[in-house]
Order: C-alpha cells, then structure tokens, then sequence
C-alpha cells in the first residue's frame, strides 16, 4: 500500500521518531529552544527601538509593523520546524545518504522532510505568535470569521512559500554543493524583508517578493485587508483575500522541480 494515507501514516512515524530522539535530552531542547526565543526577541526588540525613535515607518505604526512580523515569524517557524530536512540536504548528496532514500518505498520529498524536525524552532515560534496577538490587541481590530481564516491561510500559504524555498535549496545539491548559501539569502532575507510594508522597497526587489518569491502574498497584501488599509501601489482590494492561494501554487511548483533534480541525480558511489 503506498497511498496518501500510508504515505501520512510513514511521515507521521518519521516525525515521531525525531521527536523521541530529541525528547531523550529534554533540558538540552529546551534550553535550545530558549535561546531561539531570546534570539529572535531581540529582533523584534530593535524594531521597537526604530519605532521609538521615529514613531512610524511611512505611515504604518509599529503594532501595525508587528501585524506583519508576527504573521513571517509564526510561517517561517513552522516552515523551519517541518522543512529543515530540506535545509541540511546537501549533506545527505555528499555522504551518499540520499542512495539509501531512493530504494525505499516512499516518496523522497516525504522522506527528506520528515527527517529533522527540530523542536527548538517552537523558540520562534513561540516569540512570533505572542507579538501577532499583541499586535491584534494593540490594534483592537473588529475581526470576523473572515479575517480569521485570512489570517490562518495567510500564514499557511507563508509556511507552503518557505517549505518550497527549502525544496529549491534542496534541488540544487543534485548539481552542486558548494553555493547553496545563496539561496539563503533569498529565504532568511526574505524573512528580514517581509516583516515591513512593500512600499519602502525599490521596485525591482518589491517585483521580486510579488511574482518570483511571492511572500507578498502572503504577508503584506493579507495584512492590508486585516488592517482595512488600501495599497498605496495601486493593488485592488480582493487581492488580499485570494493572494493566500499562491502558497500553495508555489510550493507544489518547487516539488515538481525538485522531481527533475531527482531524476538526475548520479550517486557519490560512497
């Protein structure tokens, strides 16, 4: 049986098993766990001082800015947890580890995912899911049904937009191994970036954030209907609300790619 459901019963029992073998040094993960809280806080902790010092960034106050930091953070943290698989491949090509991937009866993607989720991102997690409800607090925003599964789609379409970031990083280890750190540019910066309103951007990397890398659509034009904000560079405002459905898109996008690398892959022979 190699169906959907055997298919989540096998990731379940991969995510588990990772898990236990994390949970065997509790203290350890727990303190990990800490220190990515305090570091990520302090992040959050230099915004606050650009806001006390000027007040506002063209217009938006810092629990509107926070609105956008907590939606990244949460999204990035749960793509962190889940796809860090992706992230540390290029090892599993070097060390002839991924041979062993291929002979299994599962899907490699599955396979690579599943393997390192790692409970010290819950640190992040954690830091940015208590400023997105400060922000909602400090906003005292007259929310609904609707803007709740917004908010809950946009940061799911974030986390599908930074798992196929990871998958990319991944699909290039089948050709080299030696410049992946490029990529993180794109993803950690793309963190750094999104967690601002696009307008402050030039426009060629406002471009790359809407079309390319489109975590636009899934921060900043979310954020702008849950802010009941119109778009100062001219975007209708229905965009907001089905921008969400790009994660997705982009994600099933970078598995298809990631089936070509597969399928050139040569083994190390180690």
């Amino acid at each position: 049986m190699t169906g959907p459901r055997h298919a989540f019963s096998a990731y379940c029992r991969y995510v588990g098993a990772s898990m236990r073998g994390q949970l065997q040094y509790r203290a350890s993960t727990a303190m990990l766990a800490l220190g990515h809280l305090a570091a990520t806080a302090t992040e959050f902790l230099a915004i606050w001082a650009l806001f006390e010092r000027f007040g506002t960034l063209q217009g938006w106050a810092l629990a509107e800015i926070a609105l956008l930091y907590g939606m990244t953070n949460v999204a990035f943290a749960i793509a962190e947890a889940f796809g860090r698989g992706f992230d540390v491949f290029d090892e599993m090509v070097r060390t002839g580890e991924f041979d062993r991937v291929l002979l299994r009866p599962l899907g490699t993607a599955l396979q690579v995912g599943a393997t390192h989720l790692q409970l010290l991102r819950a640190g992040r997690l954690v830091q940015g899911a208590v400023v997105l409800v400060w922000a909602v607090r400090a906003l005292a925003l007259d929310w609904g049904a609707a803007e709740v599964t917004l908010l809950a789609a946009a940061i799911a379409a974030g986390s599908c937009i930074f798992v196929g970031l990871f998958v990319l990083q991944a699909t290039l280890a089948f050709w080299t191994v030696e410049s992946l750190e490029i990529v993180n540019t794109v993803t950690y910066g793309g963190v750094e970036t999104t967690q601002y309103p696009l307008p402050i951007y030039d426009r060629w990397l406002r471009r790359l954030f809407i079309v390319a890398i489109p975590l636009a659509c899934a921060t900043y034009y979310p954020a702008l209907a849950l802010l009941g904000r119109a778009d100062p560079l001219g975007a209708p405002g229905w965009l907001a609300w089905i921008a969400p459905a790009v994660g997705p898109i982009f994600l099933l996008a970078s598995l298809r790619i990631w089936r070509v690398g597969v399928r050139h892959y040569r083994s190390t022979g180690s």
